[in-house]
């Protein structure tokens, strides 16, 4: 069995980077204290607690998913916009994308008594056609200690290059054992699945993943997130949520109004009544791969 590497919060970018494209997860060490878990859960404690169980297996019957984290929660958004993990996102993604986007955002709350999740690729969210690729940058904070008694994520070290149906013996699981303030760092391409909770107590995590940003979200932002919620957020974290192109020429749109009225064609940012520039459609040599 490979253990997982853990590092210090500091870690640099590339650092993080090399590790995920040999292992494909690693944790980063307190991250953020109690006094910020303490005021995020005081923001999200109360929309997690109506959130009924999963429908599902692989969804789990004794497990909680609440999403809509970017406008609930002032502390969630911090957590998406936290500036070494966004770095060492675009570190990773920066060979296939000009842009991330977030994904995906999600408290995940394993409580006693579930069972463990199927081990599968986050990836397989746009089915099996992008093997020849990595997608997604994906973390999961800890909210509470994960402990191997209360559902710490399981990992497989070092499956990154595994075919899609290979078989996933349990010697080559690990778990993701960390204190709360911790962040398991892992990629879409890592076979991976929740833990079984045997314990007696809630297992805690934020899901908050990063892609890609020509590919469509798993979590729908524009939905979740509507221009007249979006355009009260800070820019980066509106550009983030998708509110910017994918690269160029990828993701304009032309505003309804009569002849004349609006212009024809303009990026996102317009939508939450920015001045728009040239500059906001991305750039085309960059995306064509001109130098």
């Amino acid at each position: 069995m490979t253990k997982l590497k853990y590092l210090q919060a500091n870690a640099d970018a590339k650092t993080i980077s090399e590790i995920l494209n040999e292992d494909g997860a690693l944790i980063l060490e307190d991250v953020i204290d109690q006094k910020f878990i303490s005021e995020l859960r005081s923001e999200t404690d109360p929309f997690m607690e109506k959130t009924e169980n999963g429908a599902d297996e692989f969804s789990g019957h004794k497990t909680t998913r609440t999403g809509g984290l970017l406008m609930r929660s002032q502390k969630c958004r911090e957590l998406i916009s936290h500036s070494d993990i966004l770095a060492a996102g675009h570190e990773f993604l920066s060979p296939y994308c000009e842009r991330l986007q977030l994904h995906l955002t999600q408290i995940i709350r394993i409580k006693p008594g579930e069972t463990s999740q199927a081990i599968h690729r986050d990836k397989w969210a746009w089915g099996k056609h992008l093997s020849h690729l990595e997608p997604q940058f994906n973390t999961i904070w800890a909210i509470t200690d994960f402990t191997k008694e209360n559902g710490a994520t399981q990992i497989v070290p070092g499956s990154v290059t595994l075919p899609d149906d290979a078989t996933i013996s349990d010697q080559s699981i690990t778990q993701a054992e960390m204190s709360a303030g911790s962040v398991l760092i892992y990629s879409g391409s890592v076979f991976h699945g929740g833990g079984a909770n045997s314990s007696r107590d809630d297992r805690i995590g934020i899901n908050i993943t990063y892609a890609l940003g020509w590919l469509r979200q798993e979590e729908n932002q524009y939905l979740t997130c509507p221009p007249e919620i979006a355009k009260d957020l800070p820019r980066d974290i509106q550009e983030l949520a998708g509110y910017a192109m994918g690269q160029y020429a990828l993701g304009y749109y032309t505003p309804p109004g009569g002849p004349g009225e609006k212009p024809e064609v303009v990026p996102p940012q317009y939508a939450l009544g920015h001045e728009v520039t040239s500059e906001d459609f991305g750039n085309l040599e960059t995306a064509l791969g001109e130098s």
